[in-house]
């Protein structure tokens, strides 16, 4: 039987490129038996991308189109992907023709197990000999070194967009802002099973990158976003309401200080007094105990938070499930049995 997957292509102002792209895709299916669904998402193109996809559509009832009114972003580009998508694994690419079809099915290889020894949930490429220039190259690089310190979820390129991914992980995880590029981050704080493979990356054809400097900068924001989802999203306090404490605490040890040391100052003959108005560590103390409190005001907001979204939404995820009805009757246990021949003989 032909192997069903889907592959969702977020779209913006790369009509040149389209048409070649399917039809590589198409090629890439029919060599490999695969039943393949393909989702286009043009993320408000404004190069007539839309009507390739209609034209392209037109042609193929396995592909689909999705077109968004404006530019909402990769990420919700790839989430109304994934709510289009028919089968079990869904395969992301890029629609600039770097990312090359004829990888997919080392993606599906190492999903299934093959060559590590244990299925995956999720697998993500790794551009070995990357086709963009240097200025792209090595800021990405560091980015991807930061984002497996941070998080320990070791990839040497986590912005690739050839990915695969088992249908049950989508579920799971939530896409907003820019935090596509991190699902295998999220995927792996659920306790899903994350690997990665080499993949052939080729220069651009046609149009041009639709990222400048400033990704580096928002995709810094978005690795402190989801270091915090991740280690702390559930409880929330145990960041922010130990900033708070440790500053408060800090700001109380000063203020007691002062306060003894002005004690002292007045209680012996002698001795010059303090005039705490005129001393500086009178006034960071005062800070540090504000600072403090404004935290641990902040993470009993931030439980609450959490409290309300845990009602909505489980925070674990559970990989199997089975139970004694399931079993076959010689395996039940022989109390059961005997019981239910009692039950029939009466």
């Amino acid at each position: 039987m032909p192997r069903p997957l889907t592959v969702v292509v977020p779209v913006l102002n790369e009509s040149a490129s389209l048409a070649e792209l399917v039809a590589e895709l198409r090629a890439t299916a029919a060599a490999n038996d695969y039943a393949m669904q393909i989702v286009l998402v043009d993320d408000g193109s404004t190069d007539g991308s839309w009507r390739t996809i209609q034209g392209l559509a037109a042609q193929d009832p396995l592909l689909e189109g999705v077109r968004f009114r404006r530019n909402f972003g990769k990420a919700a580009a790839l989430s109304a992907g994934f709510g289009q998508a028919e089968h079990a694994v869904i395969v992301t690419m890029d629609a600039d023709l770097q990312d090359n079809p004829g990888e997919i099915p080392k993606l599906l290889a190492a999903l299934d197990g093959e060559g590590a020894g244990k299925e995956l949930d999720v697998v993500s490429g790794w551009k070995v000999d990357r086709q963009d220039p240097w200025h792209k190259r090595w800021p990405s690089l560091a980015f991807n070194r930061l984002v497996s310190g941070l998080t320990r979820v070791r990839l040497n390129d986590h912005n690739c967009g050839l990915k695969a991914y088992r249908r049950e992980v989508l579920d799971e995880v939530s896409l907003y802002g820019e935090l596509h590029r991190f699902i295998p981050v999220l995927a792996a704080s659920r306790g899903f099973r994350v690997g990665e493979v080499a993949v052939h990356h080729r220069p651009r054809k046609h149009g041009e990158s639709k990222y400048g400097a400033s990704r580096i900068f928002k995709g810094f924001l978005d690795l402190l976003t989801v270091k915090f989802l991740t280690r702390f999203g559930d409880r929330p306090q145990h960041l922010l309401g130990g900033v708070g404490l440790a500053s408060f605490l800090a700001g109380a040890a000063g203020l007691s200080y002062l306060a003894v040391r002005w004690g002292v100052s007045r209680a012996l003959p002698g001795m010059e007094p303090i005039h705490l108005h005129e001393t500086a560590a009178m006034f960071y103390s005062i800070a540090l105990c504000v600072v403090g409190s404004q935290f641990l005001s902040m993470g009993l907001i931030a439980e609450l938070v959490a409290s309300m979204l845990h009602r909505e939404g489980e925070a674990y995820s559970i990989a199997e499930h089975v139970d004694g009805s399931e079993q076959a009757p010689a395996e039940r246990p022989a109390t059961d049995t005997h019981s239910d021949q009692r039950a029939e003989a009466s």
